[in-house]
């Protein structure tokens, strides 16, 4: 999502490049119900699986849906009932995002894409320390496990460029809070140079 850095530049400052030997990228809810939201960050997030896969680095996606009352928790309230519905084509991953047969795909029924999923023993089963976030939404499922990551022990990288939401300035509220205190915020083009480049 375009933004103007003007809100979080200054808290931009810690640097860091992701090591491919101990990461993965995490392609956050890319799915049809968030298609409109999704489709201006298609180039940055589809150049970001591109760059991830060419240094080796394991993609997971994650599908948001419901499979039932039980399982909408807050989100039933919060949202009025209007949710993901599993079986759904809304619910299916976006076909331009490129997942191969071999990607995994975490299945989440809430914001976190830790909460009930067995993702952090998976990482940890790996020997993965850093998580790579991407997809959307920036300030809802994309910081949520951002931050859940954090407190986890994971190192986290989040994309600028290859999140998006439905604000500017919900994009923008989110990258100054998390280069505050939570994560290393990169985009294709830095990437590209710590991945390739050093």
């Amino acid at each position: 999502m375009a933004s103007g850095r003007g809100s979080y530049n200054q808290y931009d400052i810690r640097k860091r490049n992701p090591n491919p030997r101990t990461s993965v990228l995490l392609v956050i809810d890319m799915q049809n119900y968030f298609s409109d939201m999704a489709k201006p960050i298609l180039p940055a997030i589809t150049t970001t699986i591109d760059l991830c896969r060419r240094a080796s680095i394991p993609v997971i996606y994650t599908r948001h849906s419901h499979k039932s009352p039980a399982d909408y928790g807050m989100l039933g309230e919060w949202w009025g009932g209007e949710l993901i519905l599993d079986g759904t084509a809304e619910a299916d991953l976006m076909p331009e995002i490129g997942r191969m047969p071999t990607d995994k795909v975490v299945e989440k029924c809430t914001y976190s894409a830790f909460r009930g999923t067995r993702l952090e023993e998976y990482l940890k089963e790996r020997s993965v320390e850093e998580v790579i976030v991407s997809g959307v939404m920036t300030n809802l499922c994309c910081e949520t496990t951002a931050r859940e990551a954090f407190v986890r022990g994971f190192r986290v990288f989040f994309s600028a460029d290859a999140t998006a939401t439905a604000k500017p300035q919900m994009h923008d509220a989110t990258l100054l809070n998390l280069a505050y205190g939570f994560a290393y915020l990169v985009d294709c083009d830095r990437l590209r140079k710590g991945l390739f480049e050093n």
